[in-house]
Parts: C-alpha cells; structure tokens; sequence
C-alpha cells in the first residue's frame, strides 16, 4: 500500500491512483513488489528537523528515504520537501509537476537498490529517474 500525507504544506494535487501505480511500475521493472510505502509532503523546517534528528545532518534537501525493505518487497518512508522541490523546479528551469514526479520517484529508485552519492553513481541515478518519468507518460 502507498498512503500519502502532509505536514505543514497544503497535499500537492498528485493523481494518488496515477501515482500509484507508475511506482509499481517503475517498482517491476526492477523485479521489486511494493509493499507499505509512505510518503510525507512537508516544509523546509520539517525536513530540516527530520534530517537533523534522524540523520545527524544540519541541512535542507529534497527528499529522505527511510528504507526498511524486505528481499524484493519495497517498504519505507519517504520524506519530500515541497519548498525545496519547489526552489529546484525553479533552479533547473523544470515545471514544478515533473520536478515533484522526479523527487517522489528518486525516493523508489533508492529502495530500489539505486544510490547517488558514489563516483559515476549520480549520472546512473539520473538515468533511472528519466526512464521512470518516461514511462509516466506513456
């Protein structure tokens, strides 16, 4: 199940039903089943606090992904900045709706077993996350 919520930003006007089922898509394509998923749109604050709290870390960023999977059963939390979503679509001349798409699924892509912070590792990431946005628009 994917469940969607908010903290201190308004939900942002995703087609949950949509949503959902582009992430098992993308979620299959990887030869991974989703299980409990939850994401929590909010504020720079609360994802600064989360980031702070949780993973020592003294910045704003876009997205957390807190991943509690199980073989190829995709379970965790996905925390998601809007503000900071909202400040990239702007920084990389993107519209809001396909940055926010690309965050919600960023988060998937690491369950998923795809990181980002190694050497050739970011590019490999960006790959992933434009075929996810591809298959959104079929």
């Amino acid at each position: 199940m994917i469940t969607y919520n908010s903290e201190n930003v308004k939900m942002p006007a995703i087609r949950k039903r949509d949503t959902s089922a582009w992430i098992r898509r993308v979620a299959a394509t990887y030869g991974k089943k989703v299980g409990e998923v939850g994401y929590l749109f909010c504020d720079d604050e609360h994802i600064l606090a989360v980031n702070r709290e949780y993973l020592g870390h003294d910045y704003y960023t876009d997205i957390i992904t807190f991943d509690y999977c199980e073989d190829d059963i995709l379970n965790g939390d996905l925390v998601i900045s809007l503000d900071t979503v909202r400040s990239n679509a702007e920084l990389f001349h993107k519209p809001y709706d396909e940055e926010l798409h690309r965050v919600i699924i960023h988060g998937i892509l690491h369950l998923c077993g795809i990181n980002d912070k190694g050497p050739g590792e970011r590019e490999m990431m960006e790959a992933a996350e434009n075929r996810a946005l591809a298959l959104l628009r079929e």
